[in-house]
């Protein structure tokens, strides 16, 4: 946890009380968030986050201010990285949640935020040198609704998955949609390769829209990588891939070594990785 937060435009000591029982993100996971790599006291693709922040806010009716800008939240951050001293890689998670009041019914759609950082070990995007074994979890199933891309504070799903996953000491496990599509993993958007094609499940499938995964789709497309963001992905799907791998907005590609009886190889995951270690350092 960093040494200070900020609440708001204030900047305040991270062991201090800020919330009440009354917070709606508590009460009722009434709130969104976007977790992003700072490299140094800059973030890239700040503008992508805040865009998709601000289109799931329009749809759960949150009223964002206009000053709320990429270069507002920038200028936030970038306090927030010198006050704590961190000036290497770091995580930083931004929420935002309807203020205090009401019920299921809320007394008000102005949002407060909230943006803490924690360090990392690394500055850069940087490929696994692990391959990760990973798993099908099948106990639960994501609906698939306009809720299903959104990162809403609600992630009872990804919490059950993870557990699931730490139980049988496994890298991270799949999730399936509500018509057994693969969609996603507990922290990662998902992909791919097979027959020179790079797959990734549609989001109406009701995958995350992660920030990551339209970069690398981006990406692909540069590097002359046909690319199918529309895809239903199956177990057998991933069974008789070349490669795969997931996608976040913090450790960028990670590679999977195994599912089940399969391996894999890591050439386009190495390949793209370069490209976004590149991308990012512009």
């Amino acid at each position: 946890m960093s040494q200070f937060v900020c609440y708001n435009g204030e900047f305040i000591p991270a062991d201090k009380p800020i919330f009440y029982g009354t917070n709606r993100a508590f009460r009722y996971g009434d709130g969104l968030f976007e977790t992003m790599r700072a490299m140094g006291t800059s973030t890239p693709f700040l503008n992508q986050h805040i865009e998709r922040l601000k289109n799931s806010a329009s749809i759960l009716q949150f009223e964002i201010p206009e000053n709320y800008t990429v270069l507002f939240f920038q200028k936030q951050i970038t306090r927030l990285l010198n006050a704590n001293k961190y000036f290497n890689g770091s995580k930083i998670r931004l929420s935002v949640f309807r203020k205090d009041g009401g019920n299921y019914l809320p007394h008000s759609n102005k949002i407060d935020y909230y943006i803490e950082a924690t360090p990392l070990e690394t500055n850069n995007f940087s490929l696994n040198a692990k391959g990760l074994i990973i798993v099908l979890f099948n106990e639960w199933k994501k609906p698939v609704n306009e809720l299903s891309g959104l990162k809403t504070s609600n992630s009872l799903l990804y919490v059950k998955a993870a557990s699931y996953a730490q139980s049988l000491k496994i890298d991270d496990c799949l999730l399936l949609n509500q018509f057994g599509n693969i969609i996603e993993s507990s922290s990662s958007n998902l992909f791919v390769f097979t027959n020179n094609n790079l797959l990734t499940p549609s989001l109406t499938d009701g995958c995350l829209n992660g920030v990551m995964r339209q970069i690398i789709i981006q990406l692909a497309l540069k590097e002359k990588i046909t690319v199918y963001d529309d895809a239903c992905i199956t177990e057998n799907d991933i069974l008789n891939a070349d490669e795969v791998f997931l996608t976040n907005a913090i450790n960028g590609i990670r590679w999977v070594v195994a599912f089940k009886n399969r391996r894999y190889f890591c050439k386009i995951a190495k390949r793209l990785s370069a490209a976004l270690e590149n991308l990012s350092t512009l």
